[in-house]
């Protein structure tokens, strides 16, 4: 059964998949935080922790570099999860200007809980899809995410364009 689309703006009717993208994002955000502030996370934390449990002992710039967050979240978020107990951070051995990140007991507990927490949310949005149409939005998602990278790749920190690639 297919819901009915929700009224676009005018301002927004030469960008409807956009306008689509932008209200599925808040929808999926919202119902994570809610199952986030449970285990007494923020959103984008439970990210970190994920790349912290596939690999512990990553740096600072390494964890910016796989979440796609800027540094200043990064760092606020690393702060709040230090003072929570969840990790920590120490200057690494090689250059102590570097910060390397380390899960606690504490935050090695959440590992479980998480994975339950993208469990329930894979639930709730894809319940009323198939195999087939999770398989073609996934890969349609990944060609809208490339698309846009590409985009933010061609244009230059003065917000000149450049033809990409």
């Amino acid at each position: 059964m297919t819901a009915p689309e929700p009224p676009v703006p005018s301002t927004a009717r030469h960008g409807r998949l956009s306008y689509a993208v932008f209200q599925l994002a808040r929808a999926h955000r919202g119902q994570g935080a809610a199952i986030l502030r449970e285990l007494d996370l923020h959103p984008g934390q439970e990210l970190l922790l994920m790349q912290l449990f596939d690999q512990d002992g990553l740096t600072q710039s390494e964890l910016l570099g796989c979440v796609g967050l800027d540094h200043s979240t990064v760092s606020k978020s690393l702060r709040r999860m230090q003072d929570a107990g969840l990790l920590t951070r120490e200057p690494a051995e090689h250059d102590r200007r570097v910060m390397v990140v380390r899960l606690t007991d504490k935050g090695r507990a959440l590992r479980e809980p998480i994975a339950r927490m993208w469990q329930e949310l894979e639930d709730t949005s894809a319940r009323d899809l198939t195999d087939e149409e999770i398989d073609t939005f996934v890969r349609l998602a990944h060609r809208i995410t490339a698309s846009l990278t590409a985009r933010a790749t061609a244009t230059d920190d003065a917000g000149r364009e450049h033809p990409a690639p």
